[in-house]
Formats: C-alpha cells, structure tokens, sequence
C-alpha cells in the first residue's frame, strides 16, 4: 500500500487562519491527529491525505524539494527559491489572501530618486564618490538580484536582514531595502518610499503542487479529488442559477439559446450563468414571457474538466514522474 497524499498548511498565525477558513468553506474541516499542540492532521472527507503543519517558509522549501505534494503559502517564498522555481512547483490556485507587495523602497529625503534608472544613476555615483557599492537590505536575495539585473543596476550590495528590514537604512546598517509590504504605512513610518517602478512581485497565498514529490495512482487520486472541490467552490462563487417554468414558447426559446450562445450553460429547467449577468439574463427572460424567475447561488459547480489537476497531470508526465 502506497503512502497518502502530504500536504503542508501553516502551522500558525493569520495565515492559519485565513487557510483554515479557505478549507472549511470547501467543506474540507482541518481535524488535528496529534492533540492540540500536534503538527498532523487530516481533512475531513479526504482519505489518503496527511496535513503537515508548517511554517510558511518550510512549506516552500518542502514543495521544493518534493517533500510535501501539494502546499499553500506565500508565493513570494516559492519565486525565492530561484528562476526556475515553475520546473519544480506547479501553482494551482491562487487563494486571494496573504496578499503582499514586495518592493524597492529607498529614503524619502531621496528626492531625485524614484525610478530604477534614478538608482542605477545614483549606485554609479555612490561607487565612483566612496568606493564602496550601494548597500540593499533584504530576507528576498535572488528576486532582488533578478529584478535589479533586469533593470540594469549592477553597483550595489546586498546586505542579508535577519530582522526588521525595513529599519536597516535608519540604523545605519543599508542605503535601500527590497521588503514585502501590505500598506506602506510601515515603510512610511520608516522615512522610506517605494520607487515608481520598483514592485517586483504582488504576492499572496498560492495552492501549490511539488513536481519533484514521489507521485503514484492513488496519491493522484486523493489530489484531483481535492482539486476538484476547490475549483468547484471557486466555480460557485461567480455563478448563478435561474429557474422558471418553461412553457417552451418561440420568444422564450430565442431568450435562451442568445444567453447560452452568450456563455450560460443549460440546466433542467434553467440555466447557469455569470453571477453579475443573473439581474440581466432574468430580465430577458421575463421580457420574452418566462417567469417567475428565480435565481440562487449554488454552493458547488462541478465541471467535468478540472484545470489544476489536469495541467499537473501533463507536467508531471513531462517531467517523467508518471505514465
């Protein structure tokens, strides 16, 4: 018998949270195995499946290195882990929480500084003025170093941070930072501006799969199902449903092949649509003597197609791990 499905959450803090919540309202109950203070759960209605419970950067690094098969954390931390991150990670959702900006933020007294053209003008400077380069702080080395090599600036530093970044130039111990950022207000505080063009990355919580973990029939099994109810709660949220009697009448029958011709789909006795077009179509129908309408947010959509599950089954057959 095969080992299950390992996935790794966050193990604390808002993120937990906000992942538990995700979880729950897929109807997926996170259930803790090792007592309270445990790191092992399960996923109610999913067998075959083992939580880990994490930090969000040991999640990255597990879906790196094919330790855990599918993950979700901050997808600033998987872009970290270098260029090629996309050969070894598959990102299947994104989750629209643990939003972040990561960015270039230089002194506000700066003021001839607020482009990366501005920087690079002014480390050239720095380096023929001192002989030293530019000092840049940062937890994010190779996006950095990728994002400042795609902008040309070369004469700089960086300076690994340990701590609160975004006090190094203040303290004396950076000229600039690279830092992740939800409102700016932390870097404002700090003297610091973020450069017109210096966003490298807008960030947030990604459902991850490790191209590298050790994949087998049933662990696939246990993933599209999983894949599965997620995008079929994520289907749900833009749909809606409209009913009515139909009367099979000439006008009402052009109302509807000109919405499904439009993109709703057929349903007994109804149709499924976009929600933000329910008030219109309905008004169409009505016009063309169907009714009552009614209209209802269903709970799940599945299709037969399932996007996630079926991109990691191509990648994973090119990269040899299935047949």
């Amino acid at each position: 018998m095969s080992e299950p499905l390992i996935i790794g959450l966050p193990s604390k803090g808002r993120t937990k949270e906000q992942v538990e919540a995700w979880l729950a309202d897929c109807g997926l109950d996170l259930k803790l195995t090792g007592g309270a203070r445990g790191y092992l759960a399960s996923l109610r209605g999913l067998d075959d499946v083992q939580v880990r419970l994490l930090s969000a950067g040991d999640i990255a690094d597990a879906l790196d290195c094919g330790e855990v098969h599918l993950g979700a954390t901050g997808e600033d931390l998987l872009r970290e882990r270098g260029g090629d991150v996309e050969q070894r990670v598959l990102f299947l959702r994104a989750l629209g929480f643990g939003r972040a900006d990561l960015v270039v933020a230089a002194p506000r007294s700066w003021l001839d500084v607020e482009t990366m053209a501005d920087l690079e003008d002014v480390a050239h400077d720095y380096l023929a003025r001192t002989g030293r380069r530019l000092r840049v702080a940062t937890k994010y080395l190779a996006l950095t170093r990728g994002f400042f090599a795609r902008h040309g600036v070369a004469d700089y530093r960086i300076v690994e941070s340990g701590g609160a970044t975004e006090g190094a130039p203040a303290a004396g111990a950076a000229e600039l930072i690279v830092d992740i950022t939800t409102t700016g207000a932390t870097l404002a505080a700090n003297g610091l501006k973020v450069l017109s063009d210096g966003l490298i990355l807008r960030s947030q919580f990604q459902l991850a799969a490790s191209l590298r973990a050790d994949w087998d029939l049933r662990r696939l099994a246990a993933a599209e199902r999983l894949l599965r109810v997620v995008e079929a709660r994520a289907a749900a949220r833009t749909r809606a449903t409209l009913v009515w009697a139909a009367d099979d009448g000439a006008a009402e029958a052009a109302a509807v092949e000109a919405l499904v011709a439009a993109g709703a789909g057929r349903r007994p006795n109804g149709l499924l649509i976009d929600a933000d077009r329910a008030p219109s179509a309905a008004a169409s129908l009505t016009a063309a003597g169907a009714g009552p309408v009614t209209s209802a947010r269903p709970d799940f959509v599945f299709d037969i197609a399932c996007r996630p599950y079926d991109e990691l089954l191509v990648r994973l057959r090119a990269a040899g791990r299935i047949f």
